[in-house]
């Protein structure tokens, strides 16, 4: 009897033993857990005081069996910085035997931008009443943006830009020849007879802009063209 209780513990920790022997499998790594590191991973990127950011990722090959990482996962960006509305995200698993692959996301980083409140001319100035402040999805902008009037000071339109258009660094000039206050030399043209009169600008530009002028000597405030640094040209 004894024997025979022997010979039944032996058959039935034989199989235990042997399964004990095999080597463990990697556990495979939840999609949804690699899908939410990236996109924690673009939000830590893209973060910053006064921006809201979205990010979305997309589903991978539902045929991809991820293999579990005994270490942190590193995630990179191989384009750098660049804000565009779809990115890829290198997701890679830092082990002799590791693992890389790529998790496409959609971003969206939402910013206060300026926003031209009436069609705009080349060579104008820019004052507080010319634009207003909206929130814009940057990603979408690829020529950049103007996001405060301090990036305006003394600075002129180097082309027009239409209503409800956004701002952007492409369309400032120099610094206006002509700023509000200054006492400028108007000239008046007809028939080829120039008199000169000195003035006090009203408003901001550079060549070429237009602005009122108020005479010095009679007061009356006139159109005028600027032509350079402290000369206008008053307008029929």
């Amino acid at each position: 009897m004894r024997l025979a209780r022997h010979r039944l513990l032996r058959a039935l920790l034989l199989p235990l033993a042997g399964m004990a022997a095999l080597p463990a499998l990697a556990a495979p790594l939840a999609e949804a857990d690699l899908r939410a590191q990236a996109e924690r991973f673009v939000q830590q990127q893209y973060a910053a005081p006064g921006s809201r950011v979205e990010v979305d990722s997309e589903a991978l090959d539902p045929r991809l069996r991820i293999a579990d990482c005994a270490v942190p996962l590193a995630a990179s960006l191989p384009g750098g910085l660049r804000m565009t509305p779809r990115l890829s995200v290198v997701m890679r698993c830092p082990t002799a035997d590791g693992w890389t692959l790529r998790v496409p996301v959609t971003l969206k980083v939402w910013r206060q931008v300026l926003v031209a409140t009436r069609p705009l001319i080349r060579g104008d100035g820019i004052v507080a009443a010319d634009v207003r402040v909206e929130e814009r999805d940057v990603t979408r902008l690829p020529y950049g943006y103007i996001g405060g009037m301090d990036q305006l000071a003394e600075r002129s339109l180097s082309r027009t830009v239409a209503a409800g258009s956004v701002l952007t660094p492409g369309a400032l000039g120099g610094r206006q020849t002509v700023r509000a206050g200054d006492h400028v030399q108007l000239v008046a043209e007809l028939d080829g007879i120039a008199v000169r009169a000195e003035g006090v600008a009203l408003g901001s530009g550079d060549a070429g802009a237009r602005l009122r002028v108020r005479n010095g000597s009679s007061g009356r405030v006139v159109d005028a063209i600027v032509r350079g640094p402290g000369v206008v040209v008053a307008l029929p």
